[in-house]
């Protein structure tokens, strides 16, 4: 599978190996169930699917 890389990478982490090559950072976030930064940016630090599923439960019950 062929990657290209990004130029513009939101991901704060500007020496991990993965940053601005989305394929292998999805990857790599696929496998320890979290989100890429770039999924999910107000995360206040916890990138787990949990977190992300409460934190769109807050935006939406604000909504109503």
């Amino acid at each position: 599978m062929s990657c290209a890389n990004v130029k513009k990478c939101a991901c704060p982490k500007k020496n991990c190996s993965n940053h601005g090559v989305c394929c292998r950072c999805v990857t790599k976030h696929r496998t320890t169930d979290s989100l890429p930064y770039c999924l999910f940016l107000d995360n206040e630090g916890d990138k787990s699917v949990r977190n992300y599923y409460r934190k769109l439960k807050e935006r939406f019950e604000d909504e109503r």
